[in-house]
């Protein structure tokens, strides 16, 4: 890439966010009561400050959504001008935060609570901007809107209501436009101008009489005057505007982070990661810019920002160049922006609103069981506002981790050959032993029972409840069995090694041949043994019987795997085990080699072709993961036809591996400064090298897929790549970025070779989107 390319790809990004973050900044101006410049004031310093000090290079900031509730109770209660003082001191309060590196704790608000604020806030910025649009004007809170909008429908305004039903058509449609003629106005035009457009030029072809938008001189351009009022009240006032200003752009930062990891794996240009420290000081300088300029509160928003690495946008120049824009608009394309019909800024608005409350994100909270917090929080933020939404939601959130911790469920069950099983769901704490203690008092003596414990915390109580059971159940004549999660026993020690369901993998000796009858044949297996056949008898007697009811499921509800995993073929590849994954997880794909031919050269297999468009496309997997290994013989097999090159590779395994040629040339091709690596060490010899070249060269036949390239580019789906070593049980996956770590000399750490990090207990969920 040329120097100068950069430069273009952010010049021409800058232009799309301007023309996307231009209506936005009026809309969101008028939503919140606040006059019309402070918007652009808002937008044009987020570009300039955050994105000129801001730690995430392709963020773009400004006026949020998330921010609208907020700034216009404020500016209710105690004028603009106070506003703008507040705004400022919670810049200062972000400065003093960024400086105590507290970026990180923000992120540790609960999902279901920062989702449920902003639907509440959507809610509320919807009905308001609901009454803009049919004639009206809002009322002072969304239950007194909701209150008035019954007489508001009996006699709407017919041209506002006309504006804004085709803004709103013109918003929703835009993106749909068919044909090469549509894809070319998609592009060079963003649906929401496109949408303001078309209600402007409706309104003056029309001749129709409606409000329109009004910026003042600037020379009356009202700045902030020190705040007057109750001082706790302002307190609350400053640390809201900084909670919900700090973890939005936070989260907006990671999630721009994992969009950007998503462009570089399908071939784009490398981007650093955000210092969340550094974009805290950034947006806190820009709000105190921001205030003491007159403009409205700022934060990262994801709307932008993902339109501007949608655009192609490299470095910070987008952003700050989509600042400039935004000055040369507020002091040249007056005229034109006083043209715009409130009731086409009040529908764009309105659209963003709904937005908020996102599907995708009462479906997350529903998988892990939070719709509650969610939904406390959305209303309380509709009914009470947003301070006390957000309180309501945090009350219901360390309500439910109680609750969490002290339910526990306990279930006797009798089997059909007479054993007692005994179920426990949920953490095991002295709250539960009278429970436990009642149901393992209903075990008759001397029988056979089996304590499963599916939990995570067992206290002392619980435990030396359980042990004295034990012990006094086998002084009796009984016989215990305690289990965890996994299957693995508790507590016992010395006895010898049986098969128990749900057990962590390991080469059970209770199926396979002892060794001294192996040696004695001469032979891996002695005649007559058959360990596949033992093992499945093993599975009938003592994991079936646990697995039913969940496979009985399965098979009624079929398969939703998340996951498409590659691998080789290798025996001592298992899968289930370096991945702790169950029945229903993964869609596995082996072959020899972890091969990903590319699509024509199949020549008469089209079998890994068929499986990656069948989970791609009918499962909707959200991860494809290739994983190769140490000690591989499909690339010992390689590495041998390069060096002898035989003429004659008519075998059908020879025909199989010329598949893997392009993985041969990748790793002849790279200077030992970009190959492939391990963390803190280098390859140990060419066939690990060529493992992992293979590794890289398959994720590139992957996007060479329509069915993989186009989920790849919606950010649908996620690319990864994988390595084990066996003879470590050490897995290593691709970090999302590619970024070496100085782990090695100053060349070789930036020389930006892609690394194989060793998967670590501490890593980071992911990121959460939310909109801006």
């Amino acid at each position: 890439m040329s120097a100068c390319a950069p430069r273009r790809a952010d010049v021409s990004a800058s232009v799309s966010v301007f023309l996307i973050a231009l209506p936005f900044a009026l809309g969101i101006a008028l939503a919140t009561g606040a006059p019309l410049q402070a918007g652009l004031v808002a937008a044009a310093v987020g570009g300039l400050v955050a994105g000129t000090l801001g730690g995430s290079p392709l963020q773009v900031s400004g006026p949020a959504a998330g921010l609208t509730v907020i700034t216009a109770e404020l500016i209710h209660q105690y004028g603009w001008r106070t506003t703008c003082a507040i705004t400022a001191l919670a810049g200062l309060t972000q400065l003093a935060l960024s400086a105590l590196r507290t970026a990180r704790s923000a992120l540790a608000v609960s999902p279901a609570i920062v989702h449920g604020m902003l639907a509440g806030i959507g809610v509320t910025i919807a009905l308001a901007q609901l009454h803009i649009v049919l004639g009206g004007n809002p009322e002072s809170s969304a239950v007194a809107n909701v209150q008035a909008l019954p007489a508001q429908l009996t006699a709407p305004g017919g041209a506002d209501l006309a504006v804004g039903a085709a803004t709103v058509a013109a918003l929703l449609l835009w993106p749909r436009l068919p044909g090469r003629l549509g894809g070319t106005l998609r592009k060079a035009v963003p649906a929401a101008l496109a949408a303001v457009v078309v209600g402007t030029v409706l309104a003056r072809a029309g001749g129709l009489r409606l409000e329109q938008a009004d910026l003042p001189s600037w020379s009356s351009h009202t700045l902030p005057e020190l705040p007057d009022g109750p001082v706790l009240g302002l307190l609350a006032a400053v640390l809201t505007v900084t909670l919900v200003a700090s973890v939005e752009s936070l989260l907006s930062a990671v999630a721009m982070d994992k969009l950007t990891a998503i462009r570089q794996r399908a071939g784009g240009p490398r981007v650093a990661r955000a210092d969340l420290d550094r974009e805290l000081r950034g947006q806190g300088m820009a709000n105190v810019v921001s205030g003491l300029l007159g403009g409205l509160p700022v934060a990262g928003g994801a709307v932008r920002s993902t339109a501007n690495v949608t655009a192609g946008a490299v470095g910070r120049a987008s952003t700050v160049l989509h600042g400039c824009w935004m000055v040369l608009a507020a002091g040249l394309l007056v005229g034109m922006i006083e043209l715009i019909p409130l009731a086409a800024l009040a529908a764009l608005v309105m659209v963003v609103g709904v937005r908020m409350v996102s599907v995708a994100h009462i479906r997350s909270v529903a998988r892990h069981r939070e719709v509650i917090v969610y939904a406390t929080t959305a209303v309380g933020v509709t009914v009470f506002g947003v301070l006390q939404g957000v309180g309501l939601g945090v009350a219901v959130a360390v309500g439910v981790a109680l609750h969490r911790l002290t339910h526990t469920r306990i279930h006797l069950e009798r089997s059909a050959d007479g054993s007692h099983q005994v179920r426990v769901r949920g953490q095991l704490t002295f709250l539960a032993v009278p429970r436990l203690s009642r149901v393992l008092g209903q075990i008759p003596e001397r029988a056979q029972a089996v304590v499963e414990l599916d939990g995570t915390f067992m206290d002392h109580a619980a435990y030396e409840a359980l042990h004295d059971w034990r012990t006094a159940h086998v002084a009796q004549g009984g016989d215990v069995e305690i289990n965890g999660r996994s299957g693995q026993r508790i507590g016992e020690q010395g006895r010898e090694h049986n098969c128990w369901p749900w057990q962590p993998w390991r080469n059970h000796q209770c199926t396979s041949v002892p060794p001294v009858a192996a040696s004695a044949t001469g032979a891996a297996h002695p005649p007559g043994h058959d360990q596949l056949l033992s093992g499945l008898r093993n599975f009938q007697r003592s994991t079936a019987p646990l697995m039913r009811r969940e496979l009985a499921r399965l098979a009624d509800e079929g398969q939703r795997p998340g996951q498409l995993f590659l691998t080789c073929a290798d025996s001592r590849l298992v899968t289930s085990m370096i991945t702790s994954s169950g029945p229903g997880d993964l869609f596995t794909v082996r072959n020899v080699g972890n091969l990903v031919p590319l699509p024509g050269t199949e020549s008469a297999d089209h079998s890994v072709a068929a499986a990656i468009e069948y989970a791609v496309d009918v499962l909707r997997v959200g991860t494809i993961t290739v994983c190769g290994h140490s000690g591989c013989g499909a690339m010992n097999a390689l590495h041998t036809m390069r060096d002898n090159a035989p003429a004659d590779q008519d075998s059908s395994l020879q025909r199989w591996l010329r598949h893997g040629r392009p993985s041969l040339d990748r790793a002849a091709a790279e200077e030992d400064g970009l190959a492939p690596r391990l963390d803190q060490r280098p390859t140990a010899d060419a066939l690990e090298a060529l493992a992992l070249a293979n590794v890289m060269q398959q994720l590139e036949h992957l996007t060479r897929h329509e069915c993989v390239a186009r989920r790849v580019a919606e950010g649908t789906l996620e690319l990864r790549g994988m390595y084990f070593h066996v003879g470590e049980a050490q897995a290593y996956v691709l970090e999302p970025d590619h970024v070496s770590r100085p782990t090695g000399t100053a060349d070789e750490a930036a020389s930006g070779a892609p690394v194989f990090a060793a998967v670590r207990p501490d890593a980071e969920a992911a990121p959460q989107i939310i909109p801006g």
